[in-house]
C-alpha cells in the first residue's frame, strides 16, 4: 500500500478507488474529485457538445469522442487482427474481437446462462430479460434499451445523415445502409 503524511491525503487517495468525490452530479449522484471532471460528466446529461465534427456537424462532449467519431468518415482502422485481417478503430475492439478466434466468452448471463465475449453485450442482453428501456427520446417519448439505438432514432427527427457515399454523394442515417449501398458501385 501507499503511505501518506496526512489523513486528508489518504482520504483523497481512497476516493480514486471508491469512485467517491466531493463534487457530486445532481442528475445521477456520481462523485468526482475535481470540479472540471464533474463539468465534463454533466455534458452527458445535458447533451452539450462543444466538439463538433467538421464533416457532418455532429457534436460531442469529449474531444476524444470526436476523434473516434472522425474515423467513421476517414475509414481509419489502425488495429488489425493477425488471424483474419479485420481492422478496428480501437485496440480494445481488436482484443474483444480476438475472443471470436479463441472461443473465450467470460461474461455469462445469470438468467439464462448465455455467454458473451464482451461485458457491454451482456448488459444489453440482460435488458431483454428485464424489459428495461432507460434511453428515452425527448422528441417523441419512444424508449430504447441501448443508447446507440436512441442516437440512431433521433436522426428521424433531426434529418441527420452522417454517412455519405464518396462515389455518388448520397447520404444515409445509418452505417448499415451505406455499406449495403456501396455494394451497388
Amino acid at each position: 500500500g501507499k503511505a501518506f503524511s496526512r489523513s486528508s491525503r489518504l482520504v483523497a487517495h481512497q476516493r480514486i478507488h471508491s469512485g467517491e468525490g466531493p463534487h457530486k452530479c445532481g442528475e445521477c449522484g456520481k462523485g468526482f474529485r475535481v470540479s472540471s471532471q464533474l463539468m465534463v460528466h454533466q455534458r452527458l446529461h445535458s447533451g452539450e457538445g462543444p466538439y463538433e465534427c467538421g464533416e457532418c456537424g455532429k457534436s460531442f462532449s469529449l474531444s476524444s469522442s470526436l476523434v473516434r467519431h472522425q474515423m467513421i468518415h476517414t475509414g481509419e482502422r489502425p488495429y488489425e487482427c493477425g488471424e483474419c485481417g479485420k481492422g478496428f478503430r480501437k485496440n480494445y475492439q481488436l482484443i474483444r474481437h480476438q475472443m471470436v478466434h479463441t472461443g473465450i466468452r467470460p461474461y455469462v448471463c445469470g438468467e439464462c446462462g448465455k455467454s458473451f465475449c464482451d461485458s457491454t453485450v451482456l448488459i444489453m442482453h440482460r435488458a431483454m430479460h428485464t424489459g428495461e428501456c432507460p434511453y428515452k427520446c425527448s422528441e417523441c417519448g419512444k424508449s430504447f434499451s441501448q443508447k446507440s439505438k436512441l442516437i440512431v432514432h433521433r436522426r428521424v427527427h433531426t434529418g441527420e445523415r452522417p454517412y455519405k457515399c464518396e462515389e455518388c454523394g448520397k447520404s444515409f442515417s445509418v452505417s448499415s445502409s451505406i455499406i449495403a449501398h456501396k455494394r451497388i458501385h
